[in-house]
């Protein structure tokens, strides 16, 4: 929800769609993800949660098992619940659990003041990331003021002293003093025994996706190649190297190596054409040495005058999972990046390393006016 109203938003990373709006927030499984941009269209825009649940059963109820629907207005929240979400209510009265018993279309309960609604989705991890308007992934999201308890009472805060009787006020008495022997004192104290110094820990060396001192053409010149299968002349391969396994993007399945149809059609702005069924490798001089043998990926080399690309600078394969059926993009560390526009979303530079899912319609920008669409196959 937006900052004006003050609904605070959270989330912890999942397979769940979130779409949020600065009124309204849709959580979808990912069987809906062909709902997902219609809906974030009408979000982005203000749309009611009218709006929103009149465009969710646009395509039938009977196909729409699963979802969560809150909305904020002032001091009204409105919470529905279709299937396997349920949502943990917490307000001045107390907290309740709001879920639909199966049969029913869903569970809908409308709340007055303060509320915090924690959603369960897919799981119920920490909630740890804020949740801003746009579309994100999740498996639990937490709308509202932070759940909190109160801080318990610390043994060094002061407490409120018992009262003390008074004794009557007696005159002293003088007593004699007796002598007292003075006790022995060691010459030598005794030294305190060593402790032993914990050796530090090393941390990991950092996961690299390349630097620029890496590319092997950094002036432009082409290396020279001999492998039979190269096509341009620009492609370094290098000897196959047997027994190698490609380490897995983390959180991603891994696909087969080469599928029976590609998942989506690549359409470079240099009039190359290429069907994702396997991994495609874009770059000034694309490197395929981590690859074995029986995995050569696709190969395509664009030209760039200003040295804008990197030699590897972008990597396109069949997800798996979650993201079956379509194609994933992963910048490789290029020195310049790589900037996805999708369609209805606002246009972002993806982040090294990591995998992004792509829809037909999608542009992918390399730099140097090289650009790439990707169409259904």
């Amino acid at each position: 929800m937006s900052a004006e109203t003050g609904f605070g938003a959270r989330f912890a990373t999942g397979e769940w769609y979130a779409v949020v709006g600065d009124r309204v927030t849709v959580l979808l499984p990912v069987s809906q993800r062909s709902r997902v941009a219609a809906l974030w269209e009408l979000a982005d825009g203000g749309a009611d949660a009218d709006t929103l649940l009149d465009a969710l059963l646009a395509g039938g109820l009977s196909s729409l098992d699963h979802f969560a629907l809150v909305a904020q207005s002032g001091e009204t929240t409105r919470v529905i619940v279709r299937g396997a979400p349920s949502a943990r209510v917490s307000s001045a009265a107390g907290d309740e659990v709001l879920s639909a018993a199966p049969g029913t279309t869903w569970n809908e309960q409308v709340l007055t003041g303060e509320v915090s609604v924690h959603l369960a989705l897919a799981g119920d991890g920490p909630v740890e990331h804020a949740l801003t308007p746009g579309l994100s992934r999740v498996s639990a999201v937490e709308l509202g003021p932070a759940r909190t308890s109160p801080p318990a009472p610390s043994a060094d805060t002061p407490t409120a002293a018992a009262p003390v009787a008074t004794a009557p006020s007696v005159s002293p008495v003088e007593v004699p003093a007796e002598p007292v022997e003075p006790e022995p004192v060691s010459p030598v104290a005794d030294a305190p025994e060593p402790v032993a110094t914990p050796e530090p820990e090393v941390p990991a060396a950092p996961m690299s996706f390349g630097e620029p001192g890496d590319d092997p053409t950094p002036t432009g010149e082409t290396p020279v190649v001999d492998d039979a299968w190269d096509r341009d002349g620009q492609t370094v391969a290098g000897p196959p190297t047997p027994d190698f396994e490609r380490p897995p993007v983390p959180g991603q399945e891994v696909a087969p190596e080469v599928l029976a149809s590609p998942v989506a059609t690549l359409v470079f702005s240099t009039g190359d054409v290429v069907g994702v069924d396997r991994t495609v490798l874009v770059g000034r001089a694309p490197e395929a040495r981590r690859f074995a043998s029986h995995d050569q990926p696709h190969v395509v080399t664009v030209a760039s005058p200003h040295q804008e690309i990197s030699s590897t600078h972008l990597e396109i394969r069949p997800g798996a999972g979650a993201d079956h059926g379509s194609a994933i993009a992963t910048d490789l560390g290029s020195t310049n990046g790589t900037v996805l526009a999708q369609p209805g979303l606002d246009a972002e530079e993806l982040t090294p390393g990591i995998a992004v899912s792509l829809v037909p319609g999608a542009v992918l920008d390399l730099g140097d006016g090289v650009t790439i669409q990707v169409t259904n196959p």
